[in-house]
């Protein structure tokens, strides 16, 4: 049997696939592992380049074998999907994943280290109680129009109503409506509680990395936003340029074009929708401001706004700031506003 060279695995929660080949490309080893034994497995191999596709848990292998003395790679599962060459089953994709990682052109995901992943905690759970939060107003809403209590578009709306409601014995609602409405809104207040812990620590988080504090220096960055792009990025100098960023984070547009001729359409959504989630409801706040302005960012902002619509606008100022955000990791420099280099220009 030849030397492994290469390993690919299936991750999944008891079960893993392993496909390994030699130099030449030749099968050497074809199996299935359990978790408990899959450590033990890796170090009795001799070193080699492991590809998985990033996933739950990947990065946890990645760090455990890499002490194991392997190299990991890690891919986007769209990347890997193309190389599977027959029906999908776990031993099928540990091959795709083999052959993928082994192709010189292939894009890599980087590994994050421990204390990444444990940043990006502090964002998962907060933004899960967002989402309880979202739930739970639309739910009082719900409930209140069942009632014939309708109220205005907007949380605070709401949230200044809701007494007034619960103290109305005229409003029509019985007691056992009154009792859930109640219990809601108390669970509003607690979920508000809660975030508002979590958006002080990931801003005290933000506050204490040099790169996080560059990043705040940007126009509708905020804290929130600059510690999940350090903790999801890590080293900025792995894209070869700010489009390929953008491109990574999916705020580029998809390509249909043959024949010689360009056809865009919508963005591509690649990468991480959380990410691309914050950018654009943060160039949101900033284009709620540049009617205002006459920096030439500003001037391009509502010119692009008068011809594409302010939705088109807003994913195409996120491109944008996704770009200078590139910029200012990948170079370690600080930001100079628009309107400060207009003013220094003039």
């Amino acid at each position: 049997m030849g030397k492994i060279t290469t390993v690919g695995v299936d991750l999944a929660k008891n079960v893993f696939a392993l496909h390994g080949v030699d130099r030449s490309g030749k099968v050497v080893l074809k199996k299935t592992v359990s978790r408990a034994r899959l450590l033990e497995e890796f170090s009795n191999l001799p070193a080699c380049l492991v590809g998985m596709e990033a996933c739950s848990g990947s990065h946890h292998w990645a760090r455990q074998w890499e002490r194991q003395g392997h190299t990991v790679r890690l891919m986007a599962v769209q990347f890997v999907r193309p190389y599977r060459k027959s029906e999908k089953n776990d031993a099928n994709d540990a091959c795709a994943i083999c052959e993928a990682v082994s192709r010189p052109s292939m894009r890599f995901v980087p590994v994050k280290s421990v204390e990444q992943q444990a940043v990006l905690a502090l964002h998962r759970a907060r933004a899960g109680l967002v989402e309880m939060r979202t739930a739970v107003v639309n739910r009082l809403r719900g409930l209140l129009s069942e009632f014939g209590v309708v109220l205005p578009v907007g949380t605070q709306k709401l949230r200044r109503a809701m007494p007034e409601i619960l103290e109305d014995g005229e409003n029509g609602s019985p007691g056992l409506a009154r009792e859930a409405l109640a219990e809601h809104y108390a669970l509003l207040g607690d979920l508000d509680q809660r975030i508002a812990v979590y958006d002080r620590r990931i801003e005290q988080l933000a506050r204490q990395g040099e790169p996080s504090r560059r990043l705040m220096q940007i126009e509708g960055i905020g804290p929130i936003t600059a510690s999940a792009v350090v903790a999801t990025v890590g080293d900025a100098k792995l894209f070869d340029s700010g489009r390929q960023f953008a491109a990574w984070l999916g705020l580029t547009p998809k390509q249909r074009s043959s024949g010689g001729k360009l056809r865009h359409g919508r963005i591509s959504k690649r990468g991480d929708p959380y990410l691309r989630t914050l950018l654009i409801l943060g160039t949101r706040a900033v284009m709620s401001r540049t009617q205002d302005k006459t920096d030439p960012k500003s001037n391009w902002v509502e010119a692009l706004k008068a011809r594409r619509g302010r939705h088109k606008a807003a994913v195409a100022l996120a491109a944008k700031q996704a770009r200078t955000i590139w910029a200012l990791l990948a170079k370690a420099e600080n930001y100079q506003s628009p309107r400060s280099a207009h003013s220094a220009a003039n």
